[in-house]
């Protein structure tokens, strides 16, 4: 990091000459994805650094919804030289940049601008901190949880420690990210046996003598952890490991976990009437139009959500037992597929996602409190409505 002089600036301009230090593109990039690394996007989406160079010197960051020409601009125009979206500008193949499209045009501005374009969509879609977070908020829903929690995602690393040792290597790989399993953190098994081994000639044992086979009391210790976290786990686990080879397994699981995955349920404070409910949606997300389904006369008091597209969701949200589905992107047929009373509620893709741009700036602006991070001022929703 390098010191500068602190200036005046322009009014409008982020201020890039008032931060006591400077870093990396990478440096915000590797916050971002330590709130949601990119394993978890789906396989369809295209998160993650889509144009610029990670290297360079960030004189500021812009967050938004979407990359558009308009945005570039912005971003430009007030000094940022990094734009974080939730929307991916690039999803399949380009074989030409000519300006022939908006995805074109957005792209040869951020070029000709030198402005970075980073996505972060689905990825931050699936964790509990996430979009649906966000949501979850501005209904004031309390007890949330993941409405349909991932698989596949965890490990278990099982390793051979001397028992005076095993203290010290549990903690460090606690302090890398193992040993969470749901509300519970530094998770563990161990249990003692004898473990053999001859080293040869020219090794150097932490016990025993080259050449001769020896015998140590040791505990196998096993812990789970996230599969993104495995280059640091195991780097962590030969730093605290004081045998010079370590002997170790990883094991993928089936496990689920409960703190990713798609959508999130929780309840509100007190059970409301569908119509109060529809004018809280209203209030809370400055809606025009609200497209819902028959509501029950029930009162509203678990609620499931989803930001952007979630009708996929609507099987596991009736069968946690919630009362409605707040999403977006609902198709004609969907609607008939909510069981009678059960009160399905579109509220627009952009609408859906909007506090997203406040979750991403006030995250980055947490972790580096002397940087610019601005909100972009551009509304990108491309869909109007007439009233």
């Amino acid at each position: 990091m390098k010191m500068l002089f602190i200036f005046p600036f322009p009014v409008g301009k982020a201020p890039n000459l008032i931060y006591f230090y400077t870093m990396q593109i990478r440096t915000i990039i590797d916050v971002l994805e330590q709130l949601a690394p990119l394993s978890l996007q789906e396989d369809y989406d295209n998160a993650g650094l889509q144009v610029g160079d990670s290297n360079a010197t960030c004189s500021g960051v812009m967050v938004a919804l979407d990359a558009t020409e308009a945005v570039v601009a912005e971003a430009a125009e007030k000094g940022c030289n990094l734009l974080v979206v939730h929307h991916p500008l690039i999803f399949g193949g380009i074989k030409k940049l000519t300006g022939s499209n908006q995805v074109e045009r957005t792209l040869l501005a951020a070029i000709h601008h030198k402005v970075a374009i980073y996505a972060i969509h689905t990825n931050l879609d699936h964790v509990s901190d996430g979009v649906n977070a966000a949501i979850a908020a501005k209904l004031q829903l309390q007890n949330c949880r993941i409405l349909q929690p991932k698989s596949g995602l965890l490990k278990k690393l099982s390793t051979y420690v001397p028992l005076a040792h095993t203290e010290t290597v549990r903690a460090a790989l606690f302090a890398a990210g193992g040993g969470h399993i749901g509300a519970y953190d530094e998770c563990s098994f161990a249990v003692e046996g004898n473990g053999s081994f001859r080293g040869a000639a020219d090794t150097n044992p932490f016990v025993g003598k080259p050449g001769q086979r020896h015998i140590e009391r040791e505990e196998k210790l096993e812990i789970i952890f996230p599969a993104w976290l495995e280059r640091k786990v195991l780097t962590t686990l030969w730093a605290a490991h004081p045998y010079e080879e370590v002997a170790y397994e990883i094991t993928p699981t089936d496990n689920v976990h409960q703190h990713i995955g798609a959508g999130m349920v929780g309840e509100l404070e007190q059970g409301m009437e569908a119509a109060e409910f529809l004018q809280l949606l209203k209030n809370q997300f400055n809606l025009s139009v609200i497209r819902y389904s028959q509501p029950a006369q029930k009162p509203i008091q678990k609620v499931a959500v989803c930001g952007g597209a979630g009708i996929f969701l609507l099987q596991q949200a009736m069968a946690a037992g919630a009362d409605a589905l707040v999403t977006s992107d609902i198709k004609y047929h969907s609607f008939f597929e909510a069981e009678p009373g059960f009160l399905l509620c579109d509220i627009g893709h952009w609408e859906s996602e909007q506090y997203t741009i406040g979750l991403l700036a006030d995250h980055i602006a947490r972790k580096f409190p002397n940087f610019a991070v601005l909100k972009t001022v551009v509304r990108t929703n491309p869909v109007h409505y007439f009233s």
